[in-house]
């Protein structure tokens, strides 16, 4: 059964930085009633959009601080066929949310995902010293939790608290305030480009013919020769052998432009393979 073409799915529950992603992503597609599916993990979300359940994902793809999200590098590389068709960088703003009758001197544990906790470790240990701390599924789970349990504190942003009947205690509370990160909206492959953008970005997968000496200074010197400048590079275990690798490269530019095909072009007679993770407009 084809998806809905209003369907996007997104890592949930409601309110997690993913969901303001997908909001966003449905507004540029000019969606104005999205049938938003909540997943459990990405992997889920990618499994939405490759079986068709949805005609769209949103996934994480690299945080300022924490650096790539390796489930969806993952992804990319070895289990799904999906391919990105837009990108949007969330500023990432924690908050620290409570029930609505509870105060600071009622917490007894602070909950949420690994990285909201790791982000904000200095606030904790200012101003929760000797608190525990426990890691859930995600920010927006942990604003669930604080609504329902006066002893537990969140660690989550406005809109969860908001959507999950938790109250702000305190903004802001991240260690550093240039937090960001980038998620791309998936679909099949073929989808027609839906967005547009001032700029173009291409997103690779490498995949080495053999491990040897020099494999990336050749991989390398192909895009300098053709003048691109990468963004990105990101090597992963190929998951075959320990020491075996494959690489993730990012590069503002079109595979139409010529400089581009000949590049890619001439890596495919050098590589097992080129994979276009996407082509696709950035703001």
């Amino acid at each position: 059964m084809a998806a809905i073409s209003n369907s996007i799915a997104f890592l949930g529950p409601l309110g997690t930085y993913t969901h303001e992603a997908a909001l966003f992503f449905a507004e540029r597609l000019g969606i104005e009633d999205p049938d938003l599916v909540a997943c459990a993990s990405f992997d889920e979300v990618f499994d939405c959009v490759d079986r068709g359940r949805t005609a769209y994902g949103v996934v994480g793809k690299e945080n300022s601080l924490e650096g790539p999200v390796t489930a969806t590098l993952d992804n990319f590389a070895f289990r799904s066929g999906a391919v990105i068709l837009g990108e949007k960088v969330v500023d990432i703003h924690h908050c620290l949310v409570l029930h609505p009758d509870a105060q600071r001197a009622d917490i007894t544990t602070v909950a949420s995902h690994p990285q909201g906790l790791a982000q904000c470790r200095r606030f904790l240990n200012e101003n929760l010293p000797g608190v525990a701390t426990i890691a859930v599924a995600s920010t927006a789970e942990s604003a669930c939790i604080a609504a329902a349990d006066p002893s537990v504190a969140g660690i989550a942003n406005a809109l969860a608290a908001q959507l999950h009947g938790a109250k702000v205690a305190r903004t802001d509370i991240e260690d550093h305030l240039g937090n960001q990160t980038s998620f791309a909206l998936i679909g099949r492959p073929g989808s027609a480009p839906q967005l547009t953008g001032p700029r173009t970005k291409t997103s690779l997968a490498l995949f080495l013919q053999v491990d040897r000496a020099g494999s990336l200074s050749m991989i390398l010197s192909e895009f300098s020769y053709a003048g691109i400048n990468l963004s990105m590079i990101q090597s992963r275990p190929t998951k075959q052998q320990l020491g075996d690798y494959m690489f993730f490269l990012e590069f503002f530019g079109n595979v139409n432009d010529p400089a581009v095909t000949t590049c890619l072009n001439c890596l495919r007679m050098k590589l097992r393979e080129v994979k276009v993770l996407g082509c696709y407009p950035v703001e």
